[in-house]
């Protein structure tokens, strides 16, 4: 472990340090948000957020600063995970490799979450266990976080997936792609198990990206979430655990991601203000 320079407001202590990965071969950064004057840690929320290199241009630590101090939401200790060089092989899903051969180290980079970064958050800030634990990410982290979470349910308990790359194939279009069958995230989670305590969070943007491969004059990103969640509703989610942020000016692009991220947070942690 090396500390970073430690950081931050008045609500939240931002602290940097890497860790030693086996599993990936690396050191990995990450960034970690921690509530100050927390009497009993163990009664708070654990956030995992992909690609942590990005909040500190939103900047997160100030968001989570104002949603605390007016009491919007409950103190939770955030985690962002930077990304490799590797990303996209690092990022994707665990054990299925897109149709160019992308996210071959997924199931690394889940073992690194599971394996050393879950047990060194548990050492290094001394809480054993924590509330509940859920993930986040952007584009390709988003994919990321929720194959993580899907594949992993008695870990986390909610996942935020904003302009998810959820277009992730098994097959070029070239070589007869078919939305039914080749977007590999839909098909795990149609042939997968309900389960009553998951939560989503998806966030699109109208300007994403200009894509639109049927034709239908929405653009592909939202269409690939919209699908999603109409399976998620097929195999037993209802509106209670899935929320959808769309936004009509929103890009694919880190101030749109900060614009959305405290709907996120208020959906998954909110309190009323006193």
């Amino acid at each position: 472990m090396v500390e970073g320079n430690n950081t931050g407001t008045h609500n939240v202590l931002v602290e940097q340090n890497v860790i030693e990965s086996a599993f990936l071969d690396r050191e990995v950064i990450i960034d970690a948000y921690l509530p100050t004057n927390i009497e009993y840690p163990e009664k708070m929320g654990l956030l995992l957020i992909n690609d942590g290199q990005d909040l500190p241009k939103m900047p997160f630590d100030e968001i989570l600063d104002g949603l605390i101090d007016e009491k919007r939401i409950e103190p939770l200790v955030c985690i962002g995970i930077y990304c490799g060089a590797d990303r996209k092989n690092e990022y994707g899903i665990a054990g299925e490799p897109d149709y160019k051969g992308r996210g071959a180290k997924a199931s690394l980079y889940t073992q690194f979450i599971l394996e050393e970064l879950l047990p060194f958050i548990r050492e290094t800030y001394h809480v054993p266990s924590f509330k509940e634990k859920s993930f986040a990410g952007f584009s390709m982290g988003g994919l990321s976080a929720l194959d993580i979470v899907w594949n992993n349910p008695q870990q986390f308990s909610k996942v935020g997936i904003f302009s998810g790359s959820l277009w992730w194939r098994s097959k070029d279009y070239a070589d007869g792609y078919s939305d039914a069958t080749d977007r590999i995230m839909h098909q795990q989670i149609k042939n997968g198990k309900f389960h009553p305590w998951l939560k989503f969070f998806f966030e699109s943007g109208v300007l994403d990206e200009i894509e639109d491969r049927n034709g239908n004059g929405i653009i592909d990103s939202i269409d690939d979430t919209t699908d999603l969640i109409t399976i998620l509703k097929e195999i037993g989610y209802n509106d209670d655990q899935i929320k959808y942020l769309e936004l009509t000016d929103g890009k694919h692009d880190v101030p749109t991601w900060a614009r959305a991220f405290p709907d996120f947070l208020k959906w998954g942690w909110g309190q009323q203000a006193t």
